[in-house]
C-alpha cells in the first residue's frame, strides 16, 4: 500500500529512509538533508528525456524514459534495499510525479512499506521557505567574543552534550572572514544551506531555544535567512573572552593544521587585507608567514585589525546576560550549559 504524506509528516516519519529519485544534479542543488540519492534517471537519462517531451510530446517521453530505466530496475531495487534494510521508505522526486509514482509501485511489489512525498522536492522547498519566513518560535542564545576566543568550538561541545545548537558556520563550511575557507570542504549551494538550517531549528523547537554564534548576514557567498538574524538579534547575550595568548594559540592550531601548515591559503588571504592594513606591511606578513611565524602573525592580525573591527570587550562587561572566561574551557562549557539549562524558556 502506499500512501501519500505531508513534508511535515515525512520529517517526523520514525524509522524511515528518505530517498530522493531525482538526478544526481537536481540532487547536489538541493535534497532533503539526511536523503539518500537513488535516480531513476541519471543526468544523461533526464535531459534525453526533457528533450524528448518538448520535440515529440509526453507520451514519446515516457516510452524513452522506460526503455532507459528499464535494464537499471534491478540494481535500483537492490540500492535501494542496501540504504532501507528495514524496508520503510519515503520517496520523492521534482513535483511527486511519474518518477516518484513509478518508483512507489514498483517497491510496493517488492514488499516495501512506502510513502510518497506529496509535491514533491517543490512542496518541501515551499516548506522550507514558509518556515524561514516567520518569527522563529524559539528563542535565540547568542555567543559573542573576539576572535580566537573558542566560540565555534564551545557551541560544538554543547552540542555534543545534546543542547541545541544553529552552527551556522559548520553548516556553511565557512568561518566568516577572508580566511574562512581554509582547511575546509566546499561550501553548499544556497538552497542546501536554508535546508540544512531548517532541519537543525526543528530539532530545536522542542527545547524551546537554540545557541547560535553571532554572524553577519553573509557567510563567503552564503546568506543567514533574516528571521534567523532577527531572533539573534532578540535573543539572550554571552559573551566569552579570553587572553590575547591563548586566542593566537586557538588560532595558530585551527589555521596551521592542514598539509604545508596551510601556508600559501594563509598567505593568499593575508594578502586581501592589503586596502585595511597597507601593502608594506601585507608583504612583511606574507614573508614571515612563509617562515613559520604564524603566532606573530595571528597576534598582529588580532591587535591591529579584527579586534578594532568587532570591538567585543576582552573582559566582563554590562549588556550581557552572562560573561565567561573561555581560559579553563571546560570550565567555560559547564559554566555555559549550566546557565543555559537554567533559562525559563529551556525545556528539559
Amino acid at each position: 500500500m502506499i500512501r501519500e504524506i505531508s513534508v511535515a509528516e515525512a520529517l517526523d516519519l520514525p524509522g524511515a529512509v528518505i530517498i530522493d529519485v531525482r538526478s544526481e544534479g537536481e540532487f547536489q542543488e538541493d535534497t532533503i538533508p539526511g536523503a539518500v540519492n537513488i535516480p531513476l534517471l541519471d543526468n544523461t537519462g533526464r535531459a534525453l528525456v526533457g528533450t524528448a517531451y518538448k520535440e515529440k510530446g509526453p507520451l514519446e517521453a515516457r516510452r524513452l524514459g522506460l526503455e532507459i530505466v528499464s535494464p537499471r530496475l534491478p540494481r535500483w531495487v537492490q540500492a535501494v534495499e542496501k540504504a532501507a534494510p528495514g524496508r520503510r521508505v519515503v520517496l520523492f522526486c521534482w513535483r511527486g510525479g511519474l518518477r516518484s509514482l513509478f518508483a512507489a509501485y514498483l517497491l510496493d511489489v517488492m514488499g516495501f512499506a512506502v510513502y510518497r512525498l506529496a509535491g514533491g522536492y517543490k512542496a518541501y522547498r515551499r516548506y522550507v521557505i514558509q518556515y524561514l519566513e516567520r518569527d522563529l518560535p524559539m528563542k535565540a542564545v547568542v555567543v559573542h567574543g573576539l576572535t580566537g576566543v573558542g566560540k565555534t568550538r564551545l557551541l560544538q561541545r554543547l552540542a555534543e552534550m545534546g543542547l541545541p545548537v544553529l552552527d551556522l558556520e559548520g553548516l556553511a563550511r565557512h568561518r566568516g572572514s577572508v580566511f574562512g575557507k581554509i582547511g575546509l570542504p566546499p561550501s553548499p549551494r544556497q538552497k542546501m544551506f536554508e535546508s540544512l538550517i531548517v532541519r537543525d531549528l526543528r530539532a530545536a523547537e522542542k527545547r524551546g531555544l537554540f545557541l547560535v554564534e553571532c554572524e553577519s548576514r553573509r557567510l563567503g557567498n552564503l546568506l543567514v535567512p533574516r528571521s534567523v538574524l532577527a531572533s539573534m538579534e532578540k535573543g539572550y547575550r554571552v559573551l566569552l573572552y579570553d587572553s590575547l595568548e591563548n586566542r593566537v594559540r586557538r588560532l595558530v592550531e585551527e589555521y596551521t593544521c592542514g598539509p604545508g601548515q596551510n601556508i600559501p591559503a594563509l598567505q593568499e588571504a593575508t594578502s586581501a587585507l592589503a586596502r585595511y592594513l597597507g601593502a608594506q606591511q601585507v608583504k612583511e606578513l606574507v614573508e614571515r608567514l612563509a617562515r613559520g611565524e604564524f603566532a606573530e602573525v595571528f597576534a598582529y592580525l588580532l591587535v591591529k585589525h579584527y579586534d578594532p573591527l568587532y570591538r567585543y570587550p576582552d573582559a566582563p562587561s554590562e549588556g550581557y546576560d552572562l560573561c565567561v572566561s573561555t581560559a579553563d574551557f571546560e570550565e567555560a562549557v559547564r559554566r555555559v550549559s549550566e546557565w543555559v539549562i537554567s533559562l525559563p524558556e529551556y525545556v528539559r
